[in-house]
């Protein structure tokens, strides 16, 4: 019997979300270590597991892989969410490369003081209604498909959805003046496996708190040097 995949990173987000929220859409049941004390994590480093000295890591056929990019990548293609063809696979990761650029502004939110913070809101409004939602409203729009790329459920549909409810959790009608946007994210909530790592009791990280903020500054010794990408 295979192993079951399994995660080693905070309970919390953070860059290891987007793993989960991937292989849930697979389908791929998977375990968790949460990394807690810096014991821990420096087991990881002395066993030899971190090879860059970063988390996210996770333990799939038989590897141990870091680089969340990488992880991402291999999760797609194995589970047949990365595209039919090369031009397909450009196409997805065009469309990953520009939610990763707006999930950046929110990744560090959690961290940052309460002044800030509403700057940082607004920022993230702002580029997503500006910006980023903008174009993929453009494209769903254009193609008159249900899906980003090919019309069929890859990667790039999971990430803009996660990026979605991201976004809303900033401001609750961000959806508001993308009717495409709106019906995209209704069908691919509706698909089961996502509208299964929606409901309540799933592996599904809630809103960052005060205990994940401390967790990682300790764990890693000094926010400015956090070792995770």
């Amino acid at each position: 019997m295979a192993q079951k995949t399994k995660l080693y990173y905070f309970d919390g987000r953070g860059k290891m979300e987007s793993v989960r929220w991937l292989l849930a859409a697979a389908g791929v049941e998977f375990e968790e270590e949460f990394l807690e004390t810096r014991e821990q994590y420096e087991k990881l480093l002395k066993g030899g597991s971190l090879i860059f000295q970063q988390v996210p890591m996770v333990e799939i056929d038989g590897m141990k892989m870091v680089q969340t990019r990488a992880i991402l990548n291999y999760i797609a293609a194995k589970y047949n969410l990365y595209g039919k063809d090369l031009k397909e696979r450009a196409l997805i990761d065009m469309y990953v490369g520009g939610t990763d650029d707006l999930m950046s502004f929110i990744m560090t939110f959690p961290f940052l003081s309460a002044e800030d913070k509403e700057k940082q809101r607004a920022l993230i409004v702002q580029k997503a209604t500006s910006r980023y939602f903008p174009a993929y409203e453009k494209v769903l729009k254009d193609h008159g498909q249900d899906f980003l790329v090919g019309n069929n459920f890859t990667w790039a549909d999971v990430h803009l959805l996660e990026a979605i409810f991201m976004v809303e959790e900033k401001k609750t009608d961000v959806l508001s003046g993308f009717p495409h946007l709106q019906a995209f994210k209704t069908r691919i909530s509706s698909i089961p496996t996502i509208k299964k790592f929606l409901e309540p009791g799933s592996q599904r990280k809630p809103v960052p708190d005060d205990k994940y903020v401390e967790t990682v500054r300790r764990v890693l010794c000094m926010y400015n040097d956090i070792k995770a990408d």
